[in-house]
């Protein structure tokens, strides 16, 4: 593996912020999504800002699909709220779920993103999958365990690409 199937493909502070009306114009049709710290804290409900937001993505055309390593009740609650489809217990970051959520959606790879907030499971099997992606700033500092540990490689890894990316300028 090399070290920069770890970096994202962009970075954006939130969620919330990317331009989404650029998406469209360049070709992007369907948006694959993680949902804790992406979208909403963990392990919280959709929220109205959430339910908003999906909203305004389908009225500019776009499918959306959730993918998390969650149990079925905690994403199937979140998908039901928004509107989207979604696969649980993905394996993120194995292909498999990636590739599936494209066939959900029924668009092809290179008109698909992803969007997530972490780079050892998001990001990187993203990345495996070959679909583009970005990364965004966890939205709450609170997670679990199994997260927190991951998130001090990832810091490292953060800070590599900003040299990377500023380099390639």
């Amino acid at each position: 593996m090399k070290f920069t199937n770890l970096f994202p493909g962009e970075y954006e502070l939130s969620t919330y912020d990317i331009p989404y009306e650029s998406l469209y114009r360049e070709g992007f049709r369907g948006i694959i999504y993680d949902i804790d710290n992406t979208l909403v804290a963990h392990g919280a409900p959709a929220d109205e800002r959430a339910k908003k937001h999906f909203k305004y993505l389908y009225e500019l055309g776009f499918k959306c699909c959730l993918l998390s390593n969650n149990d079925e009740p905690r994403v199937k609650s979140f998908a039901d709220d928004v509107g989207a489809l979604y696969i649980y217990k993905a394996g993120k970051p194995k292909r498999r779920g990636y590739e599936k959520a494209v066939d959900l959606l029924g668009v092809k790879k290179e008109s698909t993103i992803f969007i997530g907030d972490q780079i050892f499971t998001d990001i990187w099997g993203a990345n495996r999958a070959g679909i583009r992606n970005i990364m965004v700033r966890r939205l709450y500092p609170k997670e679990e365990i199994q997260i927190i540990f991951k998130r001090i490689p990832e810091f490292f890894v953060l800070f590599f690409y900003r040299l990377y990316k500023k380099n390639k300028r």
